[in-house]
This record gives C-alpha cells, sequence and structure tokens, in this order.
C-alpha cells in the first residue's frame, strides 16, 4: 500500500501547487524517520479557522517549556532538571526532555499558549487573506469570439 502517491500526477488537474507538494512530501519524510509517541498530544479543531493543540506535560513547569516558530514549523521542547537525589522505589512519571514539531500553513498563525491542568494548550487560528478568499468572477460578453492572439494580450496587459 502506497501511503504517499506521486504527487505530480497532480498537475494535470492544478496550477501553481509546486510549493505545497514540496512540502508534503518533505513533512512526510521527516514524520517517516521517527515519529516520537511523548508526549501525548490532541489537535482538535474548534471552528472553521481555530485549532487548538494540547500536550499533556504533567510535571514541566513554564520555565520548563520552549515554544518557537521557524520556517513555517512550530517546536515545542521541554526540559527538565531530573533530581538525581531522590532515592526512588519506582519512577513511573516520566520526566525527560522532549521536542515537538508541526508544520504550519503559511496562513496558519499561532495566537498565544497556556498550562491547564497539565495541559500545554497552543491556540492556532487560519487567517484566510482577502485575495484568497472565495469570490465570484463576472464573465463578460462581447461581440466577437476573441482569437488566440487578443487572450494573450489580455494576459500579459
Amino acid at each position: 500500500m502506497v501511503l504517499f502517491p506521486d504527487l505530480s500526477k497532480l498537475d494535470t488537474f492544478s496550477v501553481g501547487f509546486n510549493e505545497v507538494s514540496k512540502r508534503l512530501l518533505e513533512a512526510h519524510d521527516h514524520l517517516s524517520k521517527a515519529v516520537p509517541g511523548w508526549p501525548p498530544y490532541n489537535i482538535i479543531k474548534v471552528d472553521e479557522n481555530k485549532y487548538v493543540i494540547e500536550l499533556a506535560v504533567a510535571g514541566f513547569g513554564k520555565s520548563d517549556l520552549e515554544i518557537e516558530i521557524q520556517d513555517g514549523r512550530l517546536l515545542i521542547r521541554g526540559s527538565t532538571k531530573s533530581d538525581e537525589k531522590s532515592n526512588f522505589l519506582h519512577k513511573g512519571i516520566a520526566d525527560r526532555a522532549f521536542r515537538r514539531e508541526f508544520h504550519l500553513a503559511d496562513t496558519v498563525e499561532v495566537k498565544n499558549a497556556e498550562m491547564v491542568n497539565g495541559l500545554l494548550k497552543v491556540w492556532l487560528e487560519n487567517i484566510i487573506p482577502d485575495h484568497k478568499k472565495p469570490r465570484k468572477v463576472d464573465i463578460e460578453e462581447t461581440g466577437d469570439t476573441p482569437s488566440r492572439k487578443s487572450t494573450k494580450q489580455q494576459l500579459n496587459g
């Protein structure tokens, strides 16, 4: 079973998606190498353009966490200062460092982040610019069918 088909076949139905195809393939390559299982997380769609990523980070404080946006990626890192002096009879609560990475669309902005009951919540919003929102295109009616030359002139002029 092919998980990621050849995206070049989409060129027969689309125009200008070369960069999107490239980013999808890069994300696939990155994720297929090593997807960490810790800490667990949720991605929730709150409404049409708002999302929240929740990471279970019990035991981490605000000073142990770092959120960075870089090259279309949301990077969340956690570091701990283990108490080596403690004499554990059983240690079942993980306190290891982590790094989570999420790829964001160009129109997605990180709005804020908060800690709530051991969950780090990162709020995102997809801000669609006016020029990318749906719009109607008027069809003009002319007396003559335009020739191929006049169509090229319209595109260039």
